[in-house]
């Protein structure tokens, strides 16, 4: 059963429309900013592992749950607050996740032991989560067609660039003050990223098209999203992809100085490097809009990342690879995935009505860090219990087969 909301005068009945190049580009600062709290809160603290371990008396392992705990508040958070977004509307969700994003951050600079960290790890991702899912959803809302892919192709390098430079950011902190400086900088931007919403972000679901869902009907919605191949297939393809990525930030580091022997600093200009990279692919693939359609947009993109993977695959299985060689793939693949992620988004979304996007976007990103986390994590199924090249490579190699075979499987639907 569906039920609307009454507006409050502050809303518009109609959507919102979004015309100028002053509007546009207002909307890109706020949903960006919104989109990279999520990966900075994930990744900015990763350099301080050995400080946060000796200062809290624990061990690495423990350490790295709280890395796992935000992963999944990241999930688990998007899967509730999206059903939410399509039954109150964007704003407000979003203003209550942002706020208790800004405590969490400031309590993770007082944490007391590894266990309290661990669980405000959990709550501050929980509370992340709004910013990614429904800065999803608006974007739905207000777009469609290559409208929405060039609008998610400048999403996309926000959401490429803060996990692969958040790691940087992290380290140059810790040369100024310790761990706890990088919980103060997030708790800043979720501060502003309130003030922003609170002021420049229009609701853009009007109370005519909300969806008060019950258990009954939001099993509903998700059991028709989760049958509906025009809305899967994207998904899963983004999903794996995603998994592709992350299985470079969360394994490069160690095979970057372990087995080429680099020093810090330089793995650092090649994460850069591929940071660049990503950036080229999402003006590129905007580049191309209008010109050449989603899915084949889409089709390149993983295209180019099942060559560079499989090519960097047969140099880890030879013994052939060179730093520089290994480098430029993995800059191949990141401009792929400025290809891949906008497309998939589009593809997966354009095809549901605004009423359940909320919904949509929530399934659609816990997926992805869901898939992130779990497919990154194989890469260190080793002997040693360390990723190596070649684990690193059959990972990446095997997901970009699969995210290839789930678009096939995709297009092979039947339209009406």
């Amino acid at each position: 059963m569906q039920t609307s909301t009454t507006p409050t005068p502050s809303e518009e009945v109609a959507r919102p429309k979004v015309r100028s190049r002053r509007s546009i580009a207002l909307l890109v600062m706020v949903l960006g900013v919104l989109t990279a709290t999520g990966p900075l809160a994930t990744d900015m603290y990763l350099p301080a592992f050995p400080q946060i371990t000796r200062d809290l008396g624990t061990s690495e392992a423990q350490i790295g749950l709280t890395l796992t705990a935000i992963m999944l508040g990241l999930a688990a958070g998007q899967l509730v607050i999206g059903p939410m977004s399509d039954a109150w509307g964007r704003r407000r969700p979003l203003l209550v996740g942002v706020a208790l994003f800004t405590v969490t951050s400031v309590l993770c600079v007082f944490v007391p032991n590894v266990t309290a960290f661990i669980v405000l790890r959990f709550a501050q991702g929980v509370a992340g989560a709004a910013g990614a899912v429904i800065a999803r959803a608006v974007v739905r809302d207000m777009f469609q067609g290559d409208d929405a892919v060039r609008f998610f192709s400048r999403l996309a390098l926000v959401m490429m660039l803060a996990p692969l430079l958040a790691p940087m950011v992290g380290a140059q902190l810790l040369l100024v003050g310790p761990w706890q400086l990088s919980f103060w900088v997030l708790a800043v931007m979720a501060a502003l990223s309130f003030v922003l919403v609170l002021f420049w972000l229009p609701e853009s679901l009007p109370a005519s098209e909300r969806r008060a869902q019950g258990p009954r009907v939001l099993a509903a919605t998700v059991g028709s999203l989760v049958r509906d191949r025009r809305f899967v297939a994207p998904v899963l393809s983004l999903g794996l992809s995603f998994g592709m990525l992350f299985t470079y930030v969360s394994a490069f580091s160690f095979v970057s100085q372990n087995e080429f022997g680099v020093s810090p600093q330089t793995y650092g200009w090649l994460f850069a490097v591929n940071a660049l990279a990503s950036m080229l692919g999402t003006q590129g693939n905007g580049l191309l809009v209008g010109r050449v359609d989603t899915k084949r947009r889409l089709l390149m993109g993983l295209l180019l990342a099942l060559v560079a993977v499989l090519a960097l695959l047969v140099l880890a299985l030879t013994g052939a690879a060179q730093l520089w060689m290994v480098s430029a793939l993995l800059a191949m693949m990141m401009l792929s995935v400025g290809f891949i992620m906008p497309n998939a988004t589009v593809s997966a979304l354009d095809g549901q009505p605004v009423a359940v996007a909320g919904t949509a976007s929530a399934l659609m990103g816990s997926l992805q860090f869901a898939l992130g986390g779990a497919i990154a994590a194989l890469a260190g199924l080793t002997p040693s219990g360390e990723a190596s090249l070649v684990s690193m490579s059959v990972v990446m190699a095997s997901v970009a087969v699969l995210s290839l075979l789930s678009f096939v499987w995709g297009a092979r639907v039947k339209v009406g």
